[in-house]
């Protein structure tokens, strides 16, 4: 019976700079899943470094020791949208029964299969079979490998165990973990972390986001469907603020992870900085603090309006300095707003906004201040008066000793 061949690369270094690029539309998938950072990437030629692209590796011109064609489904065409096609309980290669789908975006899928070899669940993304999607990841890969070659411990970023092309499309293997902070808060009604909890989360999150910064990497994606829960365990507590009388009894709970454990993912608009390239700002203290995102918006003005809201006027010297991109934004010197408001709606989603330090008080009954400080410092509009990372993780708010007592 004829063998399939099937190209695996694992546990093997690569040590490349990924290539700047533009942002694809994949970056921002329609469903957020994630895609993950790791270390034992293959070793294979630097795509990236050298400009060449994937596609002359195909299903076809290599084989791997112990893949046979008898362990894989039919051939099937991809969808007209280049999404591998499968069915549940099928094999990926003879090493990995499929078990369910966790997910979909705009640059693929991820499913949960079984690891016959290692014995273990893992989590495979599977890039959509397009020329663009193929050369990303690929470029990605150099990436995670960058992150992982110096993340030695893997605490983090997510394992990933390896990679391998398939039916043309790139298959990347993590190991599996528990759900997002935005999976997690959406099932739990989108009730708020506990002040210590989100302590804990935005301590390991500044960690990770200064190690990335010392290797000169800019995640620029950093939000709550990006950082993972290393244990999908959680426990019941009363909760009774905020319920009304009509509401069922199981309402008075909600839940809370055991482990506040978590691990960034989502590396693929990662980019190097450059002392020219402005950066957003991340608010995931804010979001897991109130429960939901602090700007729910994708309107640009109204979402200009919701930060002024919350943090207060846009500065004067940064208003002036606008460029034509930006222009439409602003009249008379100031965010023209309510004026150029699209509707009686949006306006009314701004208003509804509570400025940073209330919002902050109606959550938090001790360390509010130092909260309320620390989220300021994050947040400022000017990137050189904002805080770095480092500087936050030395800020009072993770530091008092009495926080913790």
């Amino acid at each position: 019976m004829e063998m399939e061949r099937v190209t695996e690369f694992p546990q093997a270094h690569l040590d490349h700079r990924p290539r700047k690029r533009v942002r694809l539309g994949w970056d921002v998938p329609q469903v957020q899943v994630g895609i993950f950072c790791g270390q034992e990437v293959g070793n294979v030629t630097s795509y990236a470094s050298s400009g060449a692209t994937p596609d002359h590796i195909t299903s076809s011109s290599l084989f791997v020791k112990g893949v046979a064609r008898n362990g894989s489904p039919p051939w099937r065409e991809d969808d007209k949208d280049g999404h591998y096609m499968f069915a549940i309980g099928e094999n990926l290669t003879s090493r990995y029964k499929i078990q369910s789908k966790m997910g979909e975006g705009t640059f693929g899928q991820v499913l949960e299969c079984w690891d016959r070899e290692r014995k273990e669940m893992v989590a495979i993304k599977i890039v959509r079979g397009i020329k663009k999607y193929r050369e990303a990841a690929m470029i990605e890969i150099e990436v995670l490998q960058q992150l992982g070659k110096h993340d030695k411990g893997g605490n983090r970023c997510v394992q990933i165990r390896n990679w391998f092309d398939y039916r043309n499309h790139i298959c990347i293997v993590f190991e599996k973990l528990g759900p997002s902070l935005y999976d997690f808060l959406r099932k739990n009604n989108y009730r708020s972390f506990p002040i210590d909890l989100v302590r804990e989360i935005g301590r390991q999150l500044l960690e990770c986001v200064a190690f990335m910064h010392d290797l000169r990497l800019i995640h620029t994606d950093l939000k709550p469907e990006n950082i993972l829960l290393v244990s999908a365990d959680y426990i019941k507590v009363l909760d009774y603020k905020g319920l009304s009388r009509s509401q069922k009894e199981s309402s008075y709970f909600k839940r809370v992870p055991k482990s506040s454990a978590i691990k960034v993912i989502d590396f693929g608009s990662t980019t190097y900085e450059r002392q020219d390239q402005n950066y957003i700002t991340f608010y995931n203290s804010a979001t897991a603090l109130q429960g939901e995102a602090l700007f729910q918006t994708h309107e640009n003005l109204e979402h200009l309006a919701m930060m002024e809201r919350v943090l207060g006027p846009l500065p004067q010297h940064m208003l002036k300095r606008v460029n034509r991109h930006g222009e439409k934004y602003i009249r008379r010197g100031r965010l023209d707003w309510p004026e150029g408001a699209t509707s009686r709606e949006s306006i009314k989603a701004v208003l509804k906004l509570h400025r940073l330090q209330n919002l902050v008080m109606q959550h938090v009954d001790h360390s509010a201040g130092d909260l309320i400080h620390l989220l300021q410092g994050l947040l400022r509009y000017d990137p050189s008066d904002r805080l770095t990372a480092r500087e936050a993780l030395r800020h009072p708010f993770f530091t008092r000793d009495h926080l913790r007592g």
